[in-house]
């Protein structure tokens, strides 16, 4: 009795490891390609913020990423510099916020003199889709290109129409995602502007 009872549990016990073994085994072997795809998705990000056209082509979106934009730390912040023949036009960081269902996370880019919002993109969140989902929509995003930052200098850079001030479109049936999205933008906006302006007057 003894031996029929331990068989199984033994047997359960090796299929059991063998098959974490083989997972573990898979996990190692594919996580190079895992984390250079999500690199190369990030620098997709950061070529559309700044308006750069390229293909859908892994090997060219890396040398045109190389070409195009170098990183730098400022203050333990990773910013990105859009550089065309030697001159920034750029710069881009990382924004930041919750939202109705969790944290959006995506990129912002503004111009050399830091006067003009050049783009905007999300890289996760978990808002509804077909609602606060929508946020990752072209349309969206595409408003938000050539906003006049010195227009307000409040830090209320974007508002949504029909406000007097209104220069972009919410989401239709996503009220809290929009505004939620809205501030988060003025509020990074509006940091990485006094923290580029402190470091230009500091001759950094």
């Amino acid at each position: 009795m003894k031996k029929s009872f331990s068989y199984p549990i033994i047997f359960m016990v090796l299929i059991t490891a063998f098959f974490t073994l083989v997972l573990s085994l898979l996990n190692y072997s594919t996580k190079d390609v895992i984390a250079y795809n999500a690199q190369i998705e990030e620098w997709k990000t950061l070529l559309y913020i700044f308006d750069i056209d390229y293909q859908e082509d892994d090997k060219e979106i890396e040398n045109l990423y190389k070409e195009k934009i170098e990183a730098e730390k400022v203050n333990d912040i990773t910013i990105y510099k859009a550089k065309e023949n030697g001159d920034t036009l750029g710069y881009a960081f990382p924004v930041e916020g919750n939202a109705l269902w969790g944290t959006v996370r995506g990129y912002a880019a503004v111009s050399n003199d830091l006067n003009t919002l050049l783009g905007i993109d999300f890289v996760s969140h978990s808002e509804t889709p077909g609602l606060g989902g929508r946020i990752s929509e072209e349309w969206f995003k595409e408003q938000f290109r050539g906003i006049d930052l010195t227009e307000n200098n409040e830090g209320d850079y974007i508002e949504y129409r029909p406000a007097a001030s209104g220069n972009v479109d919410a989401i239709t049936g996503a009220t809290l995602t929009s505004k939620s999205v809205k501030n988060m933008l003025n509020k990074d906006i509006e940091e990485f502007r006094q923290l580029m302006k402190e470091g230009l007057n500091n001759g950094q």
